[in-house]
């Protein structure tokens, strides 16, 4: 199995629940953008006007384009967007305000999903489900429009289909 598709089996086998996934199109984009903006606030020397924020962000990007490059081309995207909005933010009066916020706010969602899931969220057994989260909620967004199918097929071989009603026995097959 291809890294790519491993992360992502790995990860899809918490969130199987079509809520929890909702909330992770919520919560994700916000952590995110609160990490890009919390460490946009941290005082360190580095030249150009770089930030740690702009370090991090291109060494998960980077991470992406390993795994896949079409794939890690959206997250790029969707990665330098977060950097752009998280730096305002930061830039802003109350930076340390919003980040803290918009973090706390972001983890509250999640942990509702994992209440929908009835399963802990993954990163409690693989760290690298907090690199993965974002890339999982692009990939199923790119699903949702029709795209990637192979990639949906692999994934929902291994961790089965996301579930059409929440809990219900027997109920199963791909969300709308």
């Amino acid at each position: 199995m291809k890294p790519l598709t491993r992360h992502l089996v790995n990860y899809a086998h918490y969130h199987r629940d079509p809520r929890n996934i909702r909330t992770h199109f919520v919560g994700i984009p916000m952590i995110v953008v609160a990490v890009a903006c919390l460490l946009a606030l941290l005082p360190l020397p580095l030249p150009g006007g770089l930030t740690p924020a702009h370090l991090v962000t291109l060494a998960v990007i980077g991470f992406y384009f390993w795994l896949d490059l079409a794939l890690g081309a959206a997250m790029a995207l969707a990665m330098l967007a977060a950097l752009t909005l998280g730096s305002s933010l930061a830039a802003g009066p109350h930076g340390w305000q919003c980040g803290a916020g918009l973090f706390a706010l972001g983890w509250v969602i999640q942990f509702i999903g994992h209440v929908f899931e009835g399963r802990k969220p993954a990163f409690v057994d693989d760290l690298t489900g907090l690199v993965i989260g974002p890339l999982f909620v692009v990939a199923e967004w790119l699903f949702a429009c029709g795209l990637l199918r192979a990639l949906q097929a692999d994934i929902e071989r291994e961790a089965g289909p996301v579930r059409l009603r929440p809990h219900a026995a027997g109920a199963v097959g791909r969300h709308s």
